[in-house]
């Protein structure tokens, strides 16, 4: 099933994975992310509607992203890659990093979720350009 190119099977098999990896993610680094976030056991206790609404944006995330990845030309888990990393690179760690300094909030942070974007980025172009394979 395609849309302007784009595979929305693909699509919503990356943002499973990519669901699943912050899962993945935040349960190793929960202790060190809540201390850098200044934040307790019970101000993080998963809220459904919480997890449903960053669900919901990991498919809006999945489906821009694999239109970014289709208007390079060429779809592919090597092009998927590149962009993951152009896109970490030049927007997520820019907009994180002026975010946390502004926030006051500690170097530990933004590497925690800096880290947290760049495996979302990577797992949903994995899926979205093995999909196009």
């Amino acid at each position: 099933m395609m849309f302007d190119g784009v595979n929305l099977i693909a699509v919503a098999a990356a943002a499973v994975a990519s669901f699943i990896f912050g899962s993945i993610w935040y349960g190793v680094l929960g202790k060190a992310w809540m201390k850098a976030a200044g934040l307790t056991e019970d101000q993080t206790k998963p809220d459904p509607v919480a997890l449903g609404i960053t669900f919901v944006c990991q498919l809006i995330m999945a489906f821009v992203f694999a239109g970014i990845i289709y208007h390079t030309g060429e779809t592919s888990i090597r092009t998927g890659i590149i962009s993951a990393l152009m896109v970490w690179v030049g927007i997520v760690m820019t907009t994180q990093i002026i975010n946390h300094r502004f926030q006051g909030r500690p170097w530990s942070l933004t590497f925690i979720d800096g880290g947290h974007w760049l495996g979302v980025l990577l797992a949903q172009a994995i899926v979205i350009g093995w999909f196009a394979s």
